[in-house]
């Protein structure tokens, strides 16, 4: 189950807004990082998964940084060429070994990637790099899902295995939902 990498031929495919939308609106990812404590909003942010930057592109102005994060260089060439904003540096790295300091990140999201890093070492790597009271907000195809959309339904995870394996490494989780295909966890490092 899991580990399955979006195809980077397939590219162009991630930036179709009334597709992607449909299951991850923007502002349903804005809203998960910015509902912080109004006395520390969050600053630097890293985007797991990034790919062409269709939602780094929706978090940047709401943010001072946001890394994208991606373990294929080729989905960093198509975000350079069709524009990356300044607030946005482009990371080459495995969830599992990010090349930040403890606590550096003040939040992190991915969408529709748990699936493809979801593993105890990224997960606690994860817990390494956001800052205490840090979020993390995880949207992603549901195993509950039909497997119309998205990777095969036995590549997937469920929220509640988000949810386990994020409370397993001392992730306070504030929210989980299925949802029609894919789910969405909320969760804080303690």
């Amino acid at each position: 189950m899991g580990f399955h990498t979006f195809d980077a031929e397939k590219a162009d495919r991630l930036e179709r807004p009334a597709v992607r939308y449909r299951w991850v609106s923007g502002e349903e990812v804005v809203g998960a990082l910015t509902a912080e404590r109004a006395d520390r909003p969050a600053a630097t942010v890293a985007d797991l998964g990034s790919g062409t930057g269709f939602y780094t592109d929706a978090v940047a102005p709401h943010v001072g940084t946001v890394y994208g994060v991606d373990v294929q260089a080729e989905m960093h060439a198509f975000y350079r060429e069709k524009g990356v904003p300044e607030n946005v540096d482009l990371v080459e790295s495995d969830v599992a070994a990010l090349p930040f300091e403890d606590g550096e990140l003040d939040a992190a999201f991915s969408t529709m990637t748990y699936h493809e890093f979801a593993s105890d070492d990224a997960i606690a790597e994860l817990a390494r790099v956001i800052r205490t009271e840090g979020r993390l907000a995880l949207f992603d195809w549901s195993a509950a899902g039909d497997g119309e959309h998205g990777p095969p339904a036995d590549e997937r995870f469920d929220a509640s295995d988000a949810v386990a394996a994020l409370e397993a490494t001392g992730f306070e989780v504030l929210s989980a939902s299925e949802r029609t295909e894919t789910f969405a966890v909320i969760a804080r490092v303690s």
